[in-house]
């Protein structure tokens, strides 16, 4: 059989790995010197919670898995016959993949009949959550690992993310936004439009003033170059800003009707130690990323 497995930085909750068919890899922060880990150590994400911590002054740091970890992931099923399929987060962001590919030779080795299949999203957070699931609804649906990596490959260059923060200092701290230095400074009010690249990096492509701007800016990108919205959710992540959620909810239905898909999903912990609270983003089904 092939197993899939994805990780916790695509906001895949236990429920949703559970309903698609999906093992979930937990991917860690830390804390006061305390590395926590997604669906190990709790089994739900209080989002407000956790961005009020932020908003208390406390930045988080992240680390990435040792090959010995994802070996412990992978070895069960490869032991039992299967093959697996890892839809990740994207690669570009995280020297956690040196350790994967590590692990992945050495299981090699030992189960050479055996294969794991890799896809990047070139995303992360809601991104990457998009590809996850159209990808798990193909599984539950049957469908062979090639078409899985057809398909899947084909479908990442097609979801767009735009989004914006609320306070630069988590950005500031990240360090993985290309190009993010040209639009810092002490600007009171300047919010950052960022998108995912086609080499599945964060990068700065300008800014706005105000939180109701960046809001129209991010829904105009919607606008200019969704399509399928037939076939395809509206991914809205947030981290803790349910208001501007609905605001963007309002515009996106105003324009494309009361039936337009939307799925609102609480950006990681992970990922939204890198963004903070009050990050707001939408990803879709695009002419290009």
């Amino acid at each position: 059989m092939l197993k899939l497995f994805t990780d916790s930085d695509c906001d895949f909750t236990p429920s949703l790995a559970k309903e698609y068919g999906y093992n979930l890899i937990s991917m860690p922060y830390i804390i006061d010197d305390k590395e926590i880990k997604p669906y190990e150590d709790f089994q739900e994400f209080n989002a407000k919670e956790f961005y009020d911590i932020l908003r208390g002054g406390v930045l988080p740091t992240t680390c990435g898995l040792s090959p010995i970890t994802y070996k412990n992931y992978f070895e069960p099923h490869l032991k039992n016959g299967d093959d697996i399929l890892y839809v990740h987060f994207s690669q570009r962001m995280s020297g956690t993949f040196d350790a994967m590919k590590i692990a992945i030779a050495d299981l090699k080795d030992e189960y050479p009949d055996r294969t794991i299949y890799t896809i990047d999203t070139k995303g992360i957070t809601l991104n990457a959550f998009l590809t996850v699931l159209e990808i798990g609804k193909m599984y539950k649906k049957g469908a062979t690992i090639l078409e899985l990596l057809e398909y899947g490959n084909n479908l990442r260059e097609h979801v767009a993310t735009y989004f914006f923060a609320d306070d630069l200092k988590f950005f500031r701290k990240s360090g993985r936004i290309s190009n993010f230095s040209g639009i810092m400074g002490n600007l009171i009010g300047i919010k950052p439009i960022i998108h995912m690249s086609h080499e599945g990096q964060m990068l700065s492509i300008g800014k706005v003033r105000g939180t109701q701007s960046a809001v129209k800016r991010i829904y105009d990108y919607v606008v200019e170059l969704g399509t399928d919205f037939d076939k395809y959710p509206v991914v809205i992540g947030h981290c803790d800003c349910i208001d501007l959620v609905n605001i963007l909810v309002k515009l996106l239905k105003e324009n494309f009707g009361e039936g337009l898909n939307i799925i609102i999903v609480d950006v990681n912990p992970t990922a939204g130690a890198h963004c903070g609270p009050n990050t707001l983003g939408v990803a879709f089904h695009a002419k290009h990323r």
